[in-house]
């Protein structure tokens, strides 16, 4: 995923050290599947999110990240959890190391056909937890999509 201005300015007074950031990560439900996006920087399926920019509330940032990877506006109907350790942590190809802090919302679109940023997104699929363990994905929307369900 392209670097924000704000990330490419802090890239530029520490280099590829941990940067820890602050994300929203959208969970959409449609009855036992759930909505996944296969990410053209590692080729691995995840949910819909990205980064909260400074001075930006989470609820806009998500709106923002949904409507820019998928073209479509959202209701946000409650929050998830939040998100982090390990499991969030990532080396870039290019040697940043960053790890996220996300939270996880429960959303509704306002569309059902898609117009991906093929910048960020390859493909989409809807996914049932069973149909998940057989796709390449991120380990850690097993706990969120766990949780979206309780």
């Amino acid at each position: 995923m392209p670097a924000s201005e704000y990330v490419r300015s802090l890239r530029k007074r520490i280099g590829r050290s941990y940067l820890l950031l602050p994300g929203v990560t959208a969970v959409v439900q449609d009855g036992d599947r759930f909505l996944l996006a296969r990410q053209r920087d590692s080729g691995r399926w995840s949910l819909i999110g990205g980064g909260v920019e400074p001075g930006e509330e989470p609820r806009s940032a998500l709106a923002r990240e949904v409507r820019e990877e998928l073209g479509v506006g959202i209701d946000i109907v409650r929050i998830i959890g939040a998100y982090g350790g390990s499991a969030l942590e990532n080396v870039y190809l290019n040697g940043d190391r960053v790890g996220y802090v996300t939270v996880a919302y429960l959303c509704t679109l306002h569309a059902s056909s898609f117009t991906l940023d093929d910048h960020e997104v390859l493909e989409t699929r809807w996914v049932t937890f069973a149909e998940l363990a057989r796709l390449d994905h991120h380990e850690w929307i097993e706990e969120v999509l766990a949780d979206a369900v309780q």
